[in-house]
């Protein structure tokens, strides 16, 4: 965490899952992220992303209110509605059909906002129901929720809910995430990017991109295109939205270009590529 911080990152996010595939070991975000804050002094803290059905909302907006308390106002919250079944079946949780989980994902938004906004709140929902009640502790702010969102129905979610809207593939009813190319080409993420605008909120937009380093961008674009198994020219990975490829100084100017034409601001590098995407870091912040 401190050397994410020492490196010029803004935020540091951890995920939501108790199996190790397909992401590996991982830590319980929340008490882990409280340990992040106490080591670092700007780094913000966040989740990428909670899955809604594994905490009451209720018992989440109580653990965020305080994770922001003890980061001096540093945590984000991100939520989902929960993609992975095999998680699920393995926990002995009903894998609600993609429908059901949105609603409850809905409902849940409303009460954290109420919750989170410090207010006293009342709610009867389908699936939650809560009478009176007040987060304690009560927060200085109500922390940014992170919203992340592939399918039409949740990316209107994000831009009626959210602070940020994570744009994301969407996730399939076997309870995966799609592979598609076609998710990832320009005209697919300005769409996703319109439905997240309908509801006329100001949304912060959010990606998590891919960085393939080499002196020659079409080159690295080939081998992208071949380590993926895409049967596609290297003018089309480069065009990607989600894909960077070349010398880091070609990174930030796609990426820079990419806020221009989609209003992307917020962008996410996986801690594999911490190290060598530092200095696109760098050169986005004018150092």
């Amino acid at each position: 965490a401190w050397r994410a911080e020492q490196l010029g990152y803004a935020t540091l996010t951890l995920r939501d899952h108790f199996v190790a595939e397909p992401f590996g070991d991982q830590l319980a975000p929340m008490p882990a992220l409280a340990a992040v804050a106490a080591a670092t002094r700007r780094l913000r803290v966040g989740t990428l992303v909670l899955a809604n059905d594994y905490r009451h909302p209720v018992v989440l907006a109580k653990e965020a209110a305080t994770l922001d308390h003890l980061s001096g106002g540093r945590f984000e919250l991100g939520l989902g509605a929960g993609w992975l079944r095999e998680e699920y079946e393995r926990a002995g949780m009903e894998f609600a059909p993609a429908g059901t989980r949105v609603d409850r994902l809905e409902e849940s938004l409303r009460i954290l906002r109420a919750l989170l906004a410090g207010e006293k709140s009342t709610y009867t929902g389908e699936h939650y129901r809560i009478d009176g009640l007040e987060a304690f502790p009560r927060p200085e702010r109500r922390p940014p929720i992170l919203l992340g969102a592939g399918s039409p129905r949740m990316l209107r979610l994000a831009g009626r809910y959210a602070d940020i809207a994570g744009i994301l593939p969407r996730a399939l009813p076997g309870g995966t995430i799609s592979a598609e190319i076609s998710e990832r080409l320009p005209d697919t993420i300005a769409r996703k990017v319109e439905l997240v605008r309908e509801a006329g909120r100001d949304v912060e937009l959010s990606m998590l991109v891919s960085p393939a380093f080499g002196t020659d961008p079409r080159r690295a674009a080939e081998a992208v295109a071949a380590r993926r198994g895409w049967d596609v020219p290297a003018e089309r990975v480069l065009a990607m939205p989600s894909q960077l490829a070349g010398p880091p100084e070609h990174m930030a100017e796609q990426l820079t270009a990419r806020c221009e034409t989609y209003g992307f601001s917020y962008y996410v590098v996986a801690d594999t590529d911490m190290e060598d995407f530092a200095p696109v870091t760098a050169l986005l912040a004018g150092d």
